[in-house]
C-alpha cells in the first residue's frame, strides 16, 4: 500500500500517495486535473509502482482536500507543489499532468528544473479551438460519452467532493494559462500524449505543443478518450518508458 503524507503549506493542504522503489532508477510524479483526485491516476500508478518509485498528490481543494481561503493561480500553484516535491527525498522526478494537471507540471518543469528531469503531459489543456468555460464543458460533454462508466463514476464522485465554487475558483486560471508559450520555456524532454478520441485536446492543438517545445515527442493511443491513464494505463506506461529512452510504445 502507498504510504500517505499530508503537507499544509499556510492553509494550502496536499496530500501525497507513495509507492517508494529504492534503487528503481526513477521516480514519477503524477498530477491530477482540475475537479479530480489521484483516483484517476490509481490504475497508472500501480503499473508504474512495479518498477519505479510513484508519488501522486492531491492538491489543495480536491479530493476531499479543505478549499484554501485564496485561490492559487498555476503559477503559485506549482510554486508549492515544487516545495511538496522537495521534500520528498528524490532526485529530478518524471511530472506526470492530466487536463490541469498538465499546467502545473509544465509550470514546475519551468520553475524547478533541478526537481524534474522530464515533462509527460496527458491531454494537454486548454485547446485554443475552446478557450471558453462554454466551450470547454461542450468538449467534456462530448467527452462523458466516450469515457468508460467506471471513469464516468470516478469523476462525478470527485466533482461532488471538490464542489462548483473551487471548480469555478480555479477554473479561471486554467483558462488564462499560456501553455503554448510556457512548454517553449522548458528546457526538459516533453512529452505530449493524447487519446486518439479525445474532444478535449485536439490532435492539431498537441501537434502544436510538440513542436513549440524545445525537446518532444509526442503519442497517440488510438480509441481512447481524455482519461487515457485510466482507460489504458499499460499503455501510457509503455510510452512513458518510450519516452524515457526503455523499450517501445
Amino acid at each position: 500500500m502507498p504510504i500517505t503524507r499530508v503537507v499544509d503549506l499556510d492553509g494550502h493542504v496536499f496530500r501525497v500517495f507513495s509507492t517508494e522503489r529504492p534503487g528503481s532508477g526513477r521516480a514519477f510524479l503524477l498530477v491530477h486535473g482540475i475537479g479530480i483526485s489521484h483516483r484517476l491516476f490509481s490504475r497508472l500508478h500501480g503499473v508504474l509502482a512495479r518498477h519505479h518509485s510513484v508519488h501522486t498528490v492531491d492538491l489543495p481543494g480536491f479530493g476531499g482536500l479543505p478549499k484554501p481561503a485564496s485561490s492559487p493561480d498555476v503559477a503559485r500553484m506549482a510554486e508549492m507543489l515544487g516545495g511538496v516535491v522537495g521534500d520528498l527525498g528524490e532526485e529530478a522526478a518524471v511530472a506526470v499532468g492530466d487536463s490541469m494537471g498538465t499546467q502545473w507540471v509544465v509550470e514546475l518543469g519551468a520553475q524547478r528544473p533541478d526537481l524534474v528531469s522530464h515533462v509527460a503531459t496527458i491531454g494537454p489543456v486548454v485547446d485554443d479551438r475552446h478557450r471558453t468555460a462554454f466551450a470547454q464543458a461542450l468538449a467534456l460533454g462530448v467527452d462523458s460519452t466516450r469515457e468508460t462508466p467506471s471513469a464516468n463514476v470516478r469523476v462525478l464522485t470527485e466533482y461532488l467532493r471538490c464542489g462548483p465554487r473551487w471548480y469555478l475558483r480555479q477554473l479561471p486560471h486554467m483558462l488564462e494559462y499560456p501553455m503554448e508559450e510556457r512548454v517553449g520555456d522548458l528546457t526538459q524532454p516533453l512529452l505530449v500524449l493524447r487519446g486518439g478520441r479525445d474532444p478535449i485536446a485536439g490532435a492539431d492543438w498537441c501537434a502544436k505543443l510538440t513542436r513549440r517545445a524545445q525537446r518532444s515527442r509526442s503519442v497517440t493511443v488510438p480509441g481512447h478518450p481524455h482519461l487515457v491513464q485510466h482507460t489504458a494505463p499499460r499503455a501510457v506506461a509503455s510510452a512513458l518508458d518510450w519516452f524515457l529512452g526503455v523499450g517501445e510504445p
